[in-house]
C-alpha cells in the first residue's frame, strides 16, 4: 500500500503536494472506530445507549435534515451538544463552506473536558469522512493524502468525487497559507 501511495505522489501531475482527484480515488479503494483520541467517524449514530457508553458528548449531523438519517437536537437529548450540517451527498453540493465551522466546532468540543465528538452521516463514507478530513487538514496541518490514510487506518472512507474537489481545493489553500 504504501508503495503504490508513494508512486502516486511521485506521478501526480497536478501538484506535488496535492494528488489528483483520481489518484485520491485509487488511494481511497481500498476501517471502523476512533479516528483520533475523542474524535469518532462511525455508524451508530442511532444507538443513544452505546453513544452514552462511549461517553460521546458532542454530534456533528453530516446529513442534519435528510431523508434516512436521524439525528437532531432532540433525538440525542440534553446531555449531548449537537451541530447539523443540512448537506447533500452529491458531487455538485458545496460542502466546502461547512469545513471551516465545522473544524471549529469539532476542536473546541474536543477541547473541553472529557470532549468525545461523533460525526456521522446517512451511511458514513462520504459527508461525514469529508467533514473529518477537513478537520485534520485544518487544525492539526494533515495534507489531504495524509488525513486520508489517517482516517483509512481505522475505517474505510470514500468521499464522492465532488467532496474530494473540495476537499483538494482546501488542501493546496491550506499549503500556499504554511
Amino acid at each position: 500500500m504504501w508503495s503504490t501511495m508513494n508512486n502516486l505522489q511521485e506521478n501526480s501531475a497536478a501538484s506535488p503536494a496535492s494528488p489528483s482527484v483520481k489518484d485520491l480515488e485509487k488511494i481511497l479503494y481500498g476501517v471502523f472506530k476512533i479516528v483520533l483520541d475523542g474524535l469518532y467517524n462511525i455508524i451508530m449514530a442511532n444507538d443513544r445507549y452505546s453513544l452514552w457508553k462511549l461517553g460521546i458528548t458532542h454530534v456533528v449531523n453530516a446529513a442534519h435534515g435528510k431523508t434516512h438519517c436521524q439525528g437532531s437536537h432532540y433525538f440525542y437529548g440534553s446531555t449531548v451538544d449537537y451541530y447539523g450540517v443540512p448537506a447533500d451527498d452529491s458531487p455538485s453540493f458545496d460542502l466546502s463552506r461547512y469545513f471551516f465551522p465545522s473544524a471549529e466546532y469539532i476542536h473546541n468540543a474536543l477541547d473541553t473536558t472529557s470532549g468525545r465528538v461523533l460525526v456521522h452521516c446517512a451511511v458514513g463514507v462520504s459527508r461525514s469522512a469529508s467533514i473529518v478530513l477537513a478537520y485534520l487538514m485544518i487544525h492539526h496541518n494533515y495534507t489531504l493524502l495524509d488525513a486520508i490514510n489517517k482516517v483509512k487506518e481505522r475505517r474505510w472512507i470514500f468521499p464522492n468525487r465532488g467532496f474530494l474537489k473540495q476537499l483538494r481545493a482546501l488542501d493546496m489553500k491550506l499549503q500556499k497559507t504554511s
